[in-house]
């Protein structure tokens, strides 16, 4: 491992902002595809001029998307698998990265829009092609997604400075999506022929799309020429996993499926609230113009949040991170559920529910990336990408949750078409607020109660098994 530290301490500067750049573009696209798809699903994608011929559109593509990313999560452990052996000259993950970003961009560029008006002239045959450019998407973005996070065992076997490689990445990927809040309605509205109360029309939904596409693949571009995989014998996997061995792997591998419950029952409730947010400034408030500040606090908190990062780990535990980061969040909501239509109060205690988000991501990552030595240590055999496949994975399924939670509610409660906030009723507010607040407190308190009863894999453990394993692999693989 000597040689691992010698080559880790030649690291640049110049390959982690490239590898920022990547993670910068990846969450502009995880932006754009979890949190505002749905909205131009909701107010702009379905005009027929019949409510309830478009709520019934709107319910269908809600559930085809449900269907479609939760049977897609049987995929991802196979493309997993698949990028774990993938052996080229420019390394394990950077093709399938660049690749699934163009893939990704164009077709997602192809949903934010009717098809050329099939919703209103063809129905039927615009939902067939609906069903099938959106899984195409999902694949090659659920590879990227797989890729461009498996990198960083990939880059370092030490946790201290895998920490700093995923804050440098982080910084890139807070600064992406949030970036995406503070513009997507400025552009949405610029490029608008018709403001459509606040949510802007499908010409303006479009051109958002391109451009957060183009930057997402220029982003994946900049990564494949900057970084470079670490070369070691703990990399050099004598015994490969088979598709039938893929589950199995996961399976055994306890500390990667507990901390993956807790990030999914957190993911729910985080999710829920920020695909929540913009329907609350145009619905709540009455103002979406106002939303692009949240954008702005929450790009300066964010960075903050995650340059702290590696000061906070060597000062603070991951697990009190851990649940300092929930103790906040949950302030948060109740302070965002009384707000009312202050925007002011609103933007603190939605910018104060952000402010740990970056810090779990952190956590869960990296607690996920040291699972790939504990797992080769009690299996015999590395899984990098089938291991960090785990954490797009929970993320996919939880935003297939979030997002026909948000289709099935915006129509319950008559956010859709072109409703104002004026046309909400008091009936219907009452029941958007317990969907937006209530739920999510419940479930991070069971993700905290999971976390604590369950994840034992603390950084001290993890750098007990790596010592481990430096004395027996070579021996293993022989």
């Amino acid at each position: 491992m000597e040689a691992v530290a010698v080559a880790e301490k030649k690291n640049s500067m110049w390959p982690r902002i490239a590898y920022a750049c990547g993670t910068f573009g990846h969450d502009v696209f995880y932006a754009m595809l979890a949190t505002y798809f749905m909205i131009f699903v909701t107010s702009n994608l379905f005009s027929s001029n019949n409510p309830s011929r478009d709520a019934y559109m709107i319910g269908v593509v809600t559930t085809i998307i449900m269907v479609l990313r939760v049977a897609e999560l049987f995929i991802d452990p196979f493309m997993g698998n698949i990028i774990d052996k993938t052996k080229t000259r420019w390394g394990r993950f950077k093709p399938w990265v660049i690749v699934g970003a163009f893939v990704a961009a164009i077709t997602l560029a192809a949903l934010f829009t009717d098809f050329g008006g099939l919703t209103v002239t063809n129905p039927t045959l615009y939902l067939i092609l609906f069903a099938i450019v959106y899984f195409i998407m999902d694949v090659f973005y659920s590879a990227k997604d797989v890729a461009i996070w498996s990198m960083i065992p990939a880059l370092s076997f030490d946790s201290h400075e895998r920490e700093i490689t995923a804050t440098v990445a982080r910084i890139g990927s807070v600064f992406g999506g949030q970036l995406v809040t503070i513009m997507v309605m400025p552009i949405v509205l610029y490029f608008s022929v018709n403001q459509n109360g606040g949510a802007g029309d499908p010409q303006g939904w479009f051109a958002f799309a391109c451009i957060g596409g183009g930057i997402a693949t220029l982003g994946a571009i900049i990564l494949g020429i900057g970084t470079k995989e670490q070369e070691s014998a703990l990399r050099e996997n004598k015994v490969e996993t088979s598709f039938k061995d893929v589950f199995k792997v996961l399976a055994k591998n306890d500390q990667l499926l507990w901390i993956a419950c807790a990030y999914l029952i957190l993911g729910l409730g985080q999710n829920i609230v920020n695909n929540f947010n913009l329907y609350y400034f145009i619905y709540v408030i009455g103002d979406a113009t106002k939303f692009s500040i949240l954008g702005i606090i929450n790009v300066v908190i964010g960075l903050m949040a995650v340059a702290l990062f590696p000061v906070l780990t060597t000062k603070f535990s991951r697990r009190k991170l851990f649940f300092s980061s929930l103790a906040i969040m949950t302030a948060a909501l109740i302070l965002y559920a009384v707000s009312g239509t202050n925007v002011w109060m609103a933007l603190v205690a939605a910018g104060l529910f952000n402010l740990p988000q970056p810090l779990i991501f952190l956590v869960v990552l990296m607690t996920i990336t040291d699972s790939v030595e504990y797992g080769q240590l009690k299996l015999g055999h590395r899984d990098e990408a089938v291991c960090l496949c785990v954490r797009p994975l929970v993320d996919k399924l939880s935003g297939a949750i979030t997002g026909g939670i948000v289709g099935l509610t915006a129509v319950w409660v008559g956010m859709t078409g072109g409703a104002t906030a004026a046309d909400i009723t008091a009936g219907g507010l009452l029941k958007f607020q317990l969907i937006m607040f209530a739920i999510p407190v419940l479930l991070l308190v069971i993700a905290a109660f999971v976390y604590r009863g369950k994840v034992t894999l603390t950084e001290e453990e993890h750098a007990r098994i790596v010592e481990e394993l430096e004395e027996k692999w070579e021996d293993m693989n022989k």
